[in-house]
């Protein structure tokens, strides 16, 4: 969605007050609140298990969230999950949404390409010429490809070269692409920081930074959230940690996620 006067893209504003989702074996996250305006970076600071990778998943409506509320664009969760889904896309999430590694680069922004042109283009859109529609959908990717940083000539085969063979930030900078190609007002990000160097771990959150300036929102879980980017950060404590804090609430907050993910992948 973009600002009708300017072009750009236009952030979606996120509220939570006692946000919380709860799994069969007990809590998988628990009492988040956040006030993020339009066009912020979030950082969702949290150890394996916190649930981090959940609490984005409920934020762009595939999860529903147990406890409490959530606005998102001014659409409240978790009455409203389709209608968030429309206008957020998320980088790849394992379990749910992944990179095919047998894919190339090329496939995969094709492909994505292809999809989101059937979804969000009127029936009219059809009638126009083959050549025009190609060369929509090109300048989308383009479009998209900048905003990731990502520049296929630097590639070991270019737009050819299969996702198995990506360094990891370059497989990051895909993930983002391919979500950007929808035009999301919202985009959340997994693992921002995994299996990162310190300059590829910097180079991230520059990334990051450089989509949020642009004016879409950007929510990133991560181990540990940057000191040296401007960013609202959440923090999500360990199944211990919250276990001290609610005796009687908490349960297994890995195998919770482990469940929560599963209804994900169902929807």
């Amino acid at each position: 969605m973009t600002d009708r006067d300017t072009g750009a893209p236009r952030g979606a504003a996120v509220k939570a007050e006692g946000f919380g989702l709860k799994g069969p074996r007990g809590w998988v996250f628990q009492g988040v609140t956040l006030d993020a305006p339009p066009g912020a970076l979030v950082a969702v600071e949290g150890p394996s298990g916190s649930g981090r990778t959940c609490l984005l998943l409920s934020l762009t409506g595939r999860m529903r969230a147990t406890q409490g509320r959530a606005e998102v664009g001014g659409v409240t969760l978790p009455r409203h999950l389709a209608a968030v889904r429309r206008f957020t896309a998320t980088g790849p999430v394992e379990g749910v949404a992944e990179l095919d590694p047998a894919l190339t680069v090329a496939e995969h922004l094709r492909e994505r390409a292809l999809l989101q042109r059937r979804f969000d283009t009127s029936p009219l859109a059809l009638l126009r010429p083959r050549k025009e529609r190609a060369a929509r959908a090109r300048a989308r990717i383009d479009e998209a490809l900048a905003g990731a940083g990502l520049d296929l000539d630097t590639l070991p085969k270019g737009p050819r070269t299969s996702v198995r063979d990506l360094e990891r930030l370059e497989a990051l900078r895909l993930g983002v692409a391919l979500a950007l190609i929808q035009r999301p007002r919202l985009l959340a990000v997994d693992d921002a920081d995994h299996k990162l160097s310190s300059a590829d771990r910097a180079a991230a959150w520059a990334l990051l930074r450089s989509v949020a300036d642009s004016g879409i929102t950007v929510v990133a879980a991560c181990a540990e959230a940057p000191e040296s980017v401007e960013a609202l950060t959440v923090r999500l404590g360990t199944a211990q940690e919250d276990a001290e804090e609610h005796p009687q609430e908490t349960g297994e907050t890995e195998e919770g996620a482990a469940d929560a993910y599963a209804e994900a992948g169902r929807a």
